[in-house]
């Protein structure tokens, strides 16, 4: 038997329609008539229903210790809240577009008032370069209509590596064209180096794991014991995301 579908708040702002509806124990925030941002399991806000959340989870377990991470890109916070609960964080930044979301997310979608983090209501491609150089970034910066332009710009993603702090790990969340490959993947690889791993994810998407520089090699026996660690906790398994991470294609 299906649940009822229940609309909680509806906001129309300058770049369109964002809507939080509740099935059941879960909670959606959409941009636009019915485009699907994130998905909170509201008995834990920071449970990650969706694959690709938990990839980007993943490339946060790249680094043996973070102390900060800025995410561009807010949504429901699912993943801010996951990384704030289960990273060793002490300072964490979010930039977001659209005033409503942050304040839609604390009032509907479990977004809690953590110390350590700060978010600040704009553009990711004009507030970056005021941004602190952090541990970790994450790029998840969608419209109702796709990747917001940053996903392909060459000196936005060329500045979130640099806002990366020694050791650090950007993730971005990719949509993937009809080979499986990153969209942009030629971008990518010029920009990058082909230095950077990939998770493909069942949701048609693929998370990005670039490291701060050159140098910097993938650990993978420690990410698979940090993952593994934090297991008991999370409530599943991150291993089957590490069984399909790839180098650049």
């Amino acid at each position: 038997m299906e649940k009822e579908e229940r609309l909680l708040a509806e906001v129309r702002d300058e770049f369109g329609l964002i809507r939080v509806l509740e099935v059941g124990d879960y909670r959606f925030l959409e941009f636009g008539e019915s485009v699907e941002q994130s998905c909170v399991f509201t008995r834990d806000p920071s449970w990650l229903e969706y694959d690709y959340t938990r990839a980007m989870l993943l490339g946060a377990l790249c680094h043996e210790a973070p102390e900060s991470a800025l995410f561009l890109g807010l949504g429901a916070g699912s993943l801010t809240q996951a990384c704030l609960k289960f990273l060793p964080l002490e300072d964490v930044e979010a930039i977001e577009l659209r005033p409503d979301v942050p304040r839609l997310a604390q009032e509907f979608l479990g977004l809690g008032d953590d110390p350590r983090l700060y978010i600040r209501v704009g553009d990711a491609l004009d507030l970056l370069e005021s941004a602190e150089q952090a541990d970790l970034i994450f790029v998840d910066l969608y419209t109702d209509t796709g990747p917001a332009p940053g996903h392909l710009a060459w000196r936005f993603l060329e500045r979130c590596q640099q806002q990366l702090n020694p050791g650090g790990w950007l993730v971005i969340n990719q949509w993937t064209n009809d080979e499986g490959k990153p969209l942009g993947a030629a971008l990518l690889r010029g920009l990058y180096h082909r230095h950077y791993w990939e998770c493909p994810v069942k949701e048609g998407n693929v998370i990005l794991l670039v490291p701060a520089d050159l140098e910097q090699q993938l650990d993978l026996d420690g990410l698979v014991a940090r993952a593994d660690a934090l297991a008991p906790r999370l409530g599943y398994s991150l291993r089957p995301l590490i069984e399909v991470l790839r180098p650049a294609t």
